[in-house]
């Protein structure tokens, strides 16, 4: 048989999990990754000069934005922040999608578990934008949590992922490198008084594993750090050390329009991207009865006011001369989670 045998090192791209305490600048960090570009699910990254998409208002849309990066790969590093708030969106999703007030334990679990399964989508997405040499970093927020331990530790504090128990653990394991972000105190005792006071507040960033706390890594980084990029630039580059294939790609290749991207900084030259066609500028004015996550759908497929009314009729949603202002809700809801659908109708009966 001829298989081949090689030795060494593989450089390939790296799917990292940032997360830590509120306000430590984990948005901040994350910008400092090679040619990145932002799914700011929360806005975090308005004050900083980056890419960014259009802020995702439904769990299809956020999903719809990592299939453009596949398609079109035009950065170095994609960047979602924060999963917590993405984990929110597809929460919204599924409580439309089955008519569900909110997500817990019902039937012994499985809205948790049909959570876990749509975390588990986005994660596999991922995945495939490493494979085409593209970082994945996901930003999250930290809380503590009681840790109940049978044996003599007992109970105490742990700083976890602020995501559901579910979709936590299927996060963690498909990271590469887990980074917390926290402030370390310094307690001082005065030897006169004896008295002890707490002082510092230096950010730090914790790269192994404790009791109190996940974190890994596979570039042999120290197990805690100044909550810099420049701490772990060098060894990062060195393992993502990919070239890039570049391919010329445009809008007629697209399955979808292409959303729309700002322009690259100065700054970001010499990277290895792929020329994309610019999206078209949606130029249709859609009422304010329309949901925004539908309208933000709208926009990026190209889908005009006529055409969602026409989803509506011919999917036998409601009769023909239904002015639009008395679409339910619901019915909306049902649009958004199910767009998928909506386009596959509008593209096979519709759009002629």
């Amino acid at each position: 048989m001829g298989f081949q045998i090689k030795s060494g090192v593989i450089p390939k791209a790296q799917k990292v999990i940032l997360y830590g305490v509120e306000g430590i600048g984990k948005t901040t960090f994350a910008s400092q990754f090679p040619n990145p570009l932002f799914i700011d699910t929360e806005d975090s990254s308005l004050y900083l000069n980056v890419k960014r998409f259009d802020k995702p208002t439904s769990w299809t849309m956020l999903l719809q934005e990592v299939d453009f990066v596949k398609q079109t790969r035009p950065c170095r590093t994609l960047i979602i922040d924060t999963m917590d708030w993405g984990e929110d969106l597809a929460k919204k999703h599924l409580m439309a999608q089955n008519h569900w007030q909110a997500i817990d334990s019902t039937g012994y679990g499985t809205r948790y578990v049909a959570l876990a399964d749509e975390i588990g989508k986005l994660l596999n997405s991922l995945s495939e934008v490493i494979e085409l040499g593209i970082n994945v970093v996901i930003t999250a927020h930290a809380w503590l949590r009681k840790k109940e331990e049978p044996d003599e530790m007992g109970a105490y504090d742990r700083y976890e992922l602020k995501l559901e128990k579910k979709t936590a653990p299927l996060v963690k394991e498909w990271a590469d490198m887990v980074l917390f972000a926290n402030y370390k105190t310094t307690i001082i005792t005065d030897d006169k008084t004896n008295s002890k006071k707490a002082t510092g507040g230096q950010r730090v960033m914790y790269t192994t594993h404790r009791p109190s706390w996940d974190a890994k890594n596979r570039l042999g980084l120290q197990d805690e750090l100044p909550f810099d990029y420049s701490q772990i630039a060098q060894a990062f580059e060195a393992a993502t050390n990919i070239q890039t294939q570049q391919v010329t790609q445009t809008a007629e290749t697209q399955d979808i329009p292409l959303p729309s991207v700002p322009e690259e900084t100065p700054e970001d030259q010499g990277d290895p991207v792929l020329e994309t066609a610019p999206a078209p500028e949606y130029k249709e004015n859609i009422p304010a009865v329309i949901p925004q996550d539908v309208a933000d759908l709208m926009k990026i497929n190209q889908v005009t006011v006529e055409e969602v009314m026409q989803i509506i009729y011919q999917g036998g949603f409601m009769p023909k001369d239904t002015p639009i202002g008395n679409i339910p809700t619901d019915l909306w809801g049902y649009l958004a989670t199910n767009w998928d659908k909506a386009l596959g109708l509008l593209n096979s009966k519709i759009r002629k």
